[in-house]
């Protein structure tokens, strides 16, 4: 399945990872093994989950030495659990083990996030509510945390602050004016581009009242508990506005209580955790022969 990794993008990223690491060179690899030795070995799972990131990985390895094999035994997106094999990497020894961090560095990030977005998805699966992303990322890896969103089965929220209007409390304090939300949704209309969506973030009940008359694309619920978020939803379909909006929670979100927000009724759950909280997926690289 093809998750649309755009490589210009991220290849900076993956030969800053390079740099990191290697620097000058491998002093201990290049100490211990003969430049003519071969290897190969298997990239493995250690706990079950889902796969992203092989083929950064095999980016990686592609920049280190082309001379290495790179060669996928699992399709990303797919649900592994321990001891499966994932990638068979063969070819110069130098190159392998020089390679082995970086590489397993990106597949045990993305991999994390696409096994807990894998989750949420999982617990909202009956429901009409999609799980979505935040821009709380790594600075530099917001490319790749999307991506594996996406490979987890979720979907990307807005990729930054250029392509989403999204008017929030401290927008809303800036303009020092009454009826500041409906100001703000009226200035973002003549100012945006006309294909930008916009969303607007109520707290409380008298803001939802000025954002279902200001006529946004997406009304964000923040910081709601389940019986408020019901309550937001009801209020918002009877008022019948002329072009509804779709209704979106985040804040506080967690697999304990996404289904009970799904239940509430809403368009679209984001969830900050994916990408701020995930836990690397356990991966290690096993040498299964020299030549």
């Amino acid at each position: 399945m093809e998750y649309d990794l755009d490589f210009n993008e991220i290849d900076t990223l993956i030969d800053m990872a390079i740099k990191e690491d290697i620097g000058g060179g491998d002093v201990t690899t290049d100490s211990l093994i003969p430049e003519w030795q071969t290897a190969r070995g298997e990239i493995i799972a250690k706990e079950t989950g889902i796969i992203a990131g092989l083929p950064v990985a095999q980016r990686v390895y592609q920049r280190i030495n082309k001379k290495v094999s790179f060669n996928p035994k699992v399709e990303e997106g797919a649900r592994v659990l321990p001891g499966r094999s994932l990638a068979e990497v063969s070819g110069p020894a130098r190159g392998i083990l020089s390679g082995e961090r970086v590489a397993l560095n990106f597949i045990q990030r993305l991999s994390g996030i696409a096994t807990l977005t894998s989750l949420f998805v999982e617990k909202v699966k009956h429901y009409h509510a999609e799980i979505y992303d935040t821009r709380k990322t790594l600075p530099g890896w917001r490319s790749l945390e999307k991506y594996a969103v996406r490979v987890g089965g979720g979907t990307n929220h807005r990729t930054g602050l250029y392509d989403q209007v999204l008017i929030k409390d401290n927008h809303l304090k800036a303009l020092k004016a009454g009826q500041a939300l409906a100001k703000g949704v009226r200035l973002a209309r003549e100012k945006a581009p006309q294909w930008m969506l916009i969303e607007v973030e109520v707290k409380n009940f008298e803001e939802l009242e000025e954002a279902i008359a200001s006529n946004p694309d997406i009304i964000l619920l923040d910081n709601m508990n389940v019986e408020e978020i019901a309550k937001a939803v009801k209020i918002i379909r009877q008022a019948k506005p002329l072009h509804p909006p779709m209704v979106e929670a985040s804040g506080g979100v967690t697999l304990g209580n996404v289904e009970a927000i799904a239940k509430t009724g809403v368009d679209r759950i984001s969830v900050g955790a994916l990408t701020h909280s995930s836990k690397a997926l356990d991966i290690a690289l096993e040498i299964k022969g020299m030549g």
